[in-house]
């Protein structure tokens, strides 16, 4: 079986689309959303296999949805907009429906998701990235193809993160989370909820008379240990009389 999520803000457009998807046994609709806030909640929640997912929504689109979850499950899109194609496809997007969706349309995007999911579940969880992976970063006019291991700290800024890697700050389309998930243990510690800092950066630790933790990187910059990951980061380098 393959759990779907419906996320739709027309309750006719849904009632339609759950009843194309009762063509096919394998799918289990395990809830609707018809907002963003809604959509997060239940899709955090039920942890689906599948979503369809509206662009334009009550309280933002599509994309902020995506943006804000830890986890992004096969994403099929559900439009009567052609303008978002592009952009759909910087996630983790199968297949891009216009409305009215047809049965044979549907029919060969649900053959996608059998095979995607199928093939995923053979191979088991998809290899994160390790340090001599290289992540392609567009941000206006200008491009680069980094290496993880040049890049010294992720910061969460809204929807986007910002990349610091030499003298460059370019902003990347996706949340601190989906970051943190893609990476393998051991290589980028959180320190607190906006940034992650690559471990082979950090230069040394500073305990305050405050009581906070300052983390000095070997560029000279500093960030602060968050109360909540302090016990953490203690722990990780084995600075118990810190």
């Amino acid at each position: 079986m393959i759990s779907v999520v419906i996320v739709e803000d027309s309750r006719l457009a849904r009632k339609e689309l759950r009843e194309l998807l009762t063509v096919y046994p394998q799918m289990n609709v395990v809830g609707e959303a018809d907002t963003v806030e809604n959509a997060i909640e239940l899709i955090e929640s039920s942890t689906p296999d599948l979503i369809f997912l509206d662009i334009h929504l009550p309280g933002g689109s599509g994309f902020d949805v995506l943006s804000k979850l830890k986890r992004i499950p096969v994403v099929i899109f559900t439009t009567a907009f052609t303008s978002y194609a592009l952009e759909s496809f910087e996630y983790n997007t199968l297949d891009y429906l216009l409305k009215p969706i047809s049965q044979d349309k549907l029919s060969r995007a649900i053959q996608k998701a059998e095979i995607f999911l199928n093939r995923d579940q053979k191979e088991g969880q998809k290899d994160k990235h390790g340090l001599n992976d290289k992540i392609f970063i567009k941000d206006r006019n200008l491009s680069w193809l980094v290496s993880f291991e040049e890049i010294r700290m992720f910061e969460s800024q809204g929807n986007y993160i910002q990349v610091f890697f030499g003298q460059h700050r370019p902003l990347l389309q996706k949340s601190l989370q989906q970051m943190e998930s893609s990476l393998k243990e051991g290589l980028f510690l959180k320190v607190n909820r906006k940034q992650l800092v690559n471990i082979n950066w950090i230069n040394q630790m500073e305990k305050l008379a405050n009581g906070k933790l300052i983390l000095e990187l070997t560029t000279g910059e500093k960030v602060a240990v968050s109360r909540r990951q302090m016990n953490h980061v203690k722990l990780y380098y084995s600075f118990g009389s810190c």
